[in-house]
């Protein structure tokens, strides 16, 4: 199985390689609740319109168990009842960071996510959230092509690169 996806403009971890393996390490280093943060990876995805990381992480959240029905509802997460508190308190910090030009982060929505977690649990949440960001717009921006991933294909890959 290969890490290398094909892309239209530019192929980052080959020609960045340094700095691809970085960003690795540090999605990597982040200690958050898989079901939280593979909510986060798709609805952030999904707002920022990155296709190739709608793809990977709706596969990566089927194959680690998350449910279709949850995965339908997520651009609908309000009006659903099938997320805890805590992940919707996930969910709407995701999008006010995401969006962060549409009103930066109220104090409202970081009230709710600080009562929903503790400190360093808020803080993982925080850098999850930042880091699928930086993804969708380095993989949109080098056009990587949808539909060629294959669930966990960089899970043990990016661990054991992170040292390179």
């Amino acid at each position: 199985m290969t890490n290398s996806i094909p892309a239209g403009r530019l192929q980052l971890s080959v020609v960045a390689a340094k700095q691809y393996a970085a960003m690795f390490r540090l999605s990597a280093s982040l200690e958050i609740d898989h079901a939280v943060r593979g909510l986060i990876d798709v609805r952030a995805s999904q707002l920022n319109g990155c296709a190739f990381c709608l793809d990977m992480h709706w596969r990566d959240a089927r194959a680690a168990g998350e449910s279709e029905a949850r995965l339908y509802m997520l651009d609908s997460w309000r009006e659903s009842a099938l997320y805890s508190e805590p992940e919707r308190a996930a969910l709407e910090l995701c999008e006010a960071i995401t969006l962060i030009t549409d009103g930066h982060v109220p104090d409202d929505v970081w009230e709710r996510a600080r009562a929903a977690f503790d400190e360093h649990e808020l803080s993982q949440l925080v850098f999850a959230i930042t880091v699928i960001n930086g993804w969708n717009r380095l993989l949109i921006t080098a056009r990587a092509e949808p539909g060629h991933y294959e669930s966990g294909q960089f899970g043990q890959r990016a661990v054991a690169t992170a040292g390179e």
